[in-house]
């Protein structure tokens, strides 16, 4: 059917698929599968029965392979000298004062970080010139090792690319994936540089086996992918650049909030998706944030990501005592399988079964009854814990672990605001994620935040997220230039950055018209370590001393600025859905049932609502909740929940 799109979002617990048929959105979830994610996939494409010309894809695929240690055998080829760069890094403390602090193991042994004989100055002028023989010897170890991957890092090759391209000319015998810096990342600080393609390298192989199983069974299908950048590329290039998907998943949930939340007239917010297995959490002060200077597993990543905070902290997150007898919840999750104990298969007490314990989760909502839950396994499985010596009962158990993990949460939204100097109650809490609603309201009510917004499909946003970004492209270019100097080098630059990414994008199928160039440069006062990235335009100097005045609290618009580097973002514009205003209702809402439920500390009598049945203008006053396929919204004592003119729940204090 030409007019199908499909959004498929791969998480840790569920599969989440969102279709776009005629205008109309189809939403249902999948169990994941781990160790194959396309079987999932498939399994749910079989239940569309209809042919889908364009399906978008939000992968965790390469975040689970960095994260478990999983990627391919890689070796570095660097400037000799520098063959240890990974493991020497920036030599900052993650933690100042834990004397105990350790440092992820590089992703390259030691006997595969190798030196290659030549010397580039920062110019991009030629001291030593690449010795070609020798790196000849070292192709041939890298053969007899087996590598699988290769990463190559020279020195100044974002100023002088010359002898990257003829050693990913040499290696190309090999017949293994090549990962040049001055492709991934042509930018300075070696380190930055070196770490983010050496990920990209690590990923390569796994990431090309993935997208060419999943292509090959989507026959017919153009297949794209969600970047951390919050846009899709098509599968090929994501293969090849698989350090680019790391948000992959993530991103469509922050691009689908914000997009539904513009619509709606929700200017700033702050990104709630609790999943089943992490909460991610991002702040949208009249746009999406993104970062050059990311951190996965201690790892730099220097190519643009959305600025996400990430916890451990799941429906799937498993609660445990730690050795002192406290109680503790996350980061290791249940996952998909076993899964949590009311799943079936579980055995051990995660977040959903509190919330079961709790009578807040309702089997008959949960994925419309289609997944019976096991409530009658929870007991049986809490008596072998043996926990019953420190809690009295089992909801005063529920209720620790709930509110651990709303500990763990708060925590994480106060460090992407109020740790950067922003104010929570000038924010709307935009919640989403298969568990986001049954927490969202104690989260605002600790944080000052004045309201929640609940979507529509809020279980599957990020699916939706993936059907709302535009195609994206990043290109950029070191240049420590003067500011005062700059304005002719940087447009010379801006022409090439602006060609390659204009043939790119129309090579991918889009007209001129649908292209959107965005510029930026990044900016610092001479002598400073760090810069900041600023919109380029005539007055971009003078934005960037305002700039710095809001982050750091002072300006020097006497001081000699600096330009680092120069962005270019390419924006191709998709069909989206819309989103149209629901018609007003004069009638009340119908409680479908109502029953005991453990609220602020004690069963109160509470209101049970279908959100199907909810009409705009519909007012429910808490406590109460409101069940749905894909999520389930808790409305505590003295929120107020209405329904908008998009059919949004708003939860008010």
């Amino acid at each position: 059917m030409a007019n199908l799109r499909i959004g498929i979002d791969t998480g840790g617990t569920f599969t989440d698929f969102v279709a776009v048929r005629d205008g109309r959105i189809e939403m249902f979830k999948e169990l994941s599968t781990p160790q194959f994610p396309e079987e999932a996939i498939m399994k749910g494409m079989s239940r569309l029965r209809s042919h889908a010309p364009e399906v978008i894809h939000g992968s965790t695929v390469a975040t689970n392979a960095l994260l478990e240690r999983k990627g391919a055998k890689t070796a570095l080829l660097t400037t000799e000298g520098f063959e240890d760069v990974l493991v020497i890094g920036r030599q900052t403390r993650r933690e100042l004062y834990n004397i105990f602090v350790t440092r992820p193991d590089p992703l390259v042994t030691d006997g595969l970080r190798l030196g290659v004989r030549e010397r580039v100055l920062y110019d991009g002028s030629v001291e030593k010139p690449l010795d070609i023989v020798h790196l000849r010897t070292l192709i041939a170890r890298l053969k007899n090792e087996r590598v699988e991957s290769v990463a190559v890092s020279l020195l100044f090759s974002f100023a002088n690319p010359e002898y990257e391209n003829i050693i990913g000319h040499e290696l190309h015998g090999l017949g293994i994936p090549v990962s040049l810096s001055s492709d991934v990342m042509p930018e300075y600080r070696e380190y930055e540089r070196t770490s983010t393609t050496v990920i990209n390298a690590y990923l390569a192989p796994l990431m090309s086996r993935y997208l060419h199983r999943l292509q090959k069974r989507l026959a017919g299908s153009q297949l794209r992918v969600m970047q951390s950048n919050g846009g899709a590329v098509n599968a090929n290039t994501a293969a090849a650049a698989p350090v680019r998907t790391l948000l992959s998943g993530p991103a469509g949930g922050v691009v689908g909030a914000f997009h539904v939340a513009t619509v709606c007239g929700y200017e700033n917010i702050i990104t709630f998706d609790m999943g089943g297995t992490s909460t991610d959490v991002a702040l949208c002060e009249g746009d999406i944030k993104v970062t050059h200077e990311a951190q996965v597993d201690g790892m730099p990543v220097g190519v643009p990501m959305m600025d996400i905070h990430t916890v451990g902290a799941g429906g799937g997150s498993i609660a445990y005592l730690d050795p002192g007898g406290a109680l503790r919840v996350g980061p290791e999750s249940a996952g998909a399988a076993p899964g949590p104990i009311c799943y079936g298969k579980g055995g051990r007490l995660t977040v959903t079964d509190a919330n079961v314990l709790l009578g807040r989760l309702l089997p008959k909502f949960f994925l419309g009854g289609a997944m019976p839950l096991a409530v009658e396994r929870i007991e049986p499985a809490l008596r072998k814990l043996d926990w019953t010596r420190k809690w009295k009962n089992r909801e005063r158990l529920a209720q620790g672990v709930i509110d651990v993990v709303n500990n763990n949460m708060e925590q994480a939204i106060r460090l992407i605001s109020v740790e950067r100097g922003y104010d929570p109650h000038d924010f709307t809490l935009f919640c989403f994620g298969g568990a986001g609603g049954l927490h969202a309201a104690s989260l605002a009510e600790g944080l000052g935040i004045p309201r929640v917004v609940v979507p529509r499909f809020p279980g599957a946003l990020s699916a939706l997220g993936l059907l709302l970004a535009d195609a994206r492209k990043d290109y950029s270019r070191t240049l420590l230039l003067d500011a005062a100097a700059a304005n002719k080098k940087l447009n010379v630059v801006l022409a090439e950055l602006h060609g390659l990414g204009e043939r790119e994008l129309k090579s991918e199928g889009f007209k001129p018209g649908d292209i959107r160039i965005l510029d930026f440069v990044d900016l610092r006062y001479r002598g400073q370590s760090y810069e900041l990235t600023i919109p380029h335009g005539p007055r971009f100097v003078e934005d960037f001393h305002k700039t710095h005045e809001r982050r750091y609290g002072y300006a020097s618009p006497t001081k000699a600025v600096e330009v680092v580097n120069v962005r270019s973002t390419f924006l191709g514009r998709t069909n989206k859905p819309q989103f149209v205003k629901a018609p007003k209702t004069r009638g009340k809402p119908h409680a479908v049932d109502a029953r005991p439920v453990w609220v602020s500390g004690k069963k109160i009598k509470t209101a049970i609502y279908d959100r199907a049945t909810l009409m705009r203008g519909h007012e429910i006053k808490g406590p109460a909740i409101v069940g749905e396929y894909s999520s389930t919204t808790l409305v505590p004592p003295g929120f107020v929940c209405r329904v908008d003119a998009f059919l949004n729940l708003l939860l008010e204090a």
